[in-house]
């Protein structure tokens, strides 16, 4: 057979195939933007719903991305976008996580986040108070952020496709949403250290004003979303980097230490 054509690499079930297999091996793909034929974020976003039917598994929620405006020039980006998460890619870690393996991750990242679990399904028309009545509870969270673009150079389409660059999240101990004021969550501040020293001061309201904002976002993104469904009671909502997303390495111990209004550590060892 003879190589497809650019035509036939745009095809969605095509992405998909590509995407999983670099997925699957750790591989990395040149970026499908660069190829010689549009990926908008139509095609995106249909790619990513192919993704998942081919992937396989069971959904437990999504994660937002590009969240954080302050590193939106960092990666040519500027908009947010989201991706599934996955049971076997989600895990609670609580306080001190143990060790988790990195093995088969293409360059890894890591960002700490705010996790939320939704008890009650949001709707598009909801104000930002009704969406927090729709949070049954509050996690810190490490998400693994992986690229199969060498470089992490790409295009927002490129990532959409990719599944939001989606690795792995790692839930720490949930605190329920009723003990919290979820309009205070912009404020809290977090220290994310390396080894015990300090990489980066983040807030909340560095994910697109805030959690519940991005939260609202997603909802009324996937309300004009026909490839895709909506969200549902019982997902993880993981909102978005606090600060930059760092490369981490075997041996490396990460923690993040929330205060404010929400006051809680998450800590994880990587081998």
């Amino acid at each position: 057979m003879g190589q497809a054509t650019p035509e036939e690499t745009m095809r969605p079930e095509s992405l998909a195939c590509e995407i999983a297999d670099a997925i699957a091996t750790g591989a990395q793909v040149a970026p499908f933007s660069g190829r010689g034929v549009g990926l908008d974020l139509d095609l995106a976003y249909r790619a990513a719903a192919e993704l998942r039917a081919l992937r396989g598994g069971l959904v437990v929620g999504r994660k937002i991305g590009f969240t954080n405006r302050g590193i939106w020039a960092r990666y040519g980006v500027s908009s947010p976008m989201w991706g599934d998460v996955y049971a076997d890619t989600c895990a609670e870690i609580g306080e001190d996580g143990g060790v988790t393996l990195l093995s088969g991750f293409a360059e890894p990242r890591i960002e700490p986040e705010i996790a939320l679990g939704l008890t009650r399904t949001p709707q598009a028309d909801m104000d930002l108070v009704e969406l927090g009545q729709c949070v049954g509870w509050v996690a810190p969270a490490f998400e693994i952020v992986q690229s199969i673009y060498p470089g992490w150079r790409f295009d927002i389409t490129d990532c959409i496709a990719a599944g939001a660059l989606h690795g792995r999240l790692l839930l720490g101990t949930r605190v329920s949403a009723k003990s919290l004021d979820l309009s205070l969550l912009p404020e809290t501040t977090v220290k994310l250290c390396k080894d015990g020293e300090k990489v980066e001061d983040g807030r909340g309201e560095n994910a697109l004003d805030g959690p519940i904002h991005a939260l609202k976002h997603l909802v009324a993104l996937l309300e004009t979303d026909p490839f895709n469904p909506g969200l549902a009671s019982g997902d993880v909502i993981s909102t978005g980097t606090l600060t930059d997303a760092y490369p981490i390495l075997p041996g490396e111990i990460w923690s993040a230490h929330y205060r404010g209004p929400f006051e809680c550590s998450i800590s994880i060892r990587f081998g």
